[in-house]
């Protein structure tokens, strides 16, 4: 695309004329006025000086200075006036810099604190991280082994720390088994997110048959197990020292040899 075919040219372009037929019919080149804050300079510099203002506004992408000059009137001190406008605009929320020779309008450094915008980016679960989440949710306390068991495939570690950092899962105790292997199970958030009051409130069978999410022909003796908030007997509190715990298994089972 040439130059003159540049649509953000042209709009540049009408916006300079515009500002300088503006400025001819308020008497602007009569006098030389003074913008607050700026040097006083020449009706025609300042003149000058304002459609840079407007042609730096409106560019959206850096200026270099032949751009700058085709696009100011043929006698316009285009260096001066960009020395200029850095110096007026140095102090400002806005300042005027170069960056590779070309020229541009950016926030001032010490306000980017006030633009930055944090935003929440829903997160779509895998098929392998939904079928853990309702493994943990209704057989909980449950372990890695477990979950594996149910789903016949390893579970990634990836799918179990993403769980937990959304903060649907967490760590509730230790395994009374050997090698006190860890047990999971939902949260708070988890009841939130999803609207239940407490965790046995999840879907039973029949209501899982008649939202369609269980063929209707389930096999025969076909349970929905019964999760738990509360810490079983089976289960050891996480707070507990691993050398505690290995010590009553070894006195457990120093106790039946003994029988």
């Amino acid at each position: 695309m040439s130059e003159d075919e540049n649509p953000t040219l042209d709009a540049i372009e009408e916006a300079v004329k515009a500002l300088a037929a503006r400025t001819k019919h308020t008497g602007l080149q009569g006098h030389a006025p003074r913008l607050p804050g700026l040097h006083p300079v020449s009706a025609r510099d300042e003149e000058h000086y304002r459609m840079l203002e407007a042609l730096m506004f409106a560019a959206a992408e850096p200026l270099d200075m032949e751009t700058i000059r085709t696009r100011l009137p043929g006698n316009a001190e285009c260096t001066a006036l960009l020395a200029r406008m850095e110096q007026d605009y140095a102090g400002r929320g806005v300042n005027l810099v170069r960056v590779a020779d070309k020229w541009r309008l950016q926030t001032a450094p010490d306000l980017a604190h006030i633009l930055v915008e944090e935003r929440e980016e829903p997160r779509k679960l895998s098929n392998a991280a939904l079928e853990t989440l309702s493994i943990i949710a209704y057989h909980q306390p449950v372990t890695r082994a477990e979950i594996e068991d149910v789903r016949g495939v390893a579970v990634s570690k990836g799918t179990l720390d993403l769980l937990m950092e959304m903060k649907w899962v967490r760590l509730r105790g230790r395994r009374r088994t050997p090698g006190r292997p860890v047990t999971y199970g939902t949260t708070d958030a988890f009841l939130s997110h999803f609207g239940l009051e407490r965790i046995d409130d999840l879907p039973g069978k029949d209501e899982l048959k008649a939202a369609g999410l269980l063929d209707s022909r389930v096999p025969a003796g076909f349970t929905v197990p019964s999760p738990s908030d509360v810490m079983e007997d089976a289960e050891l509190p996480l707070d507990e020292p691993l050398e505690e715990a290995s010590e009553f298994h070894t006195d457990y089972m120093g106790s039946n040899d003994e029988q």
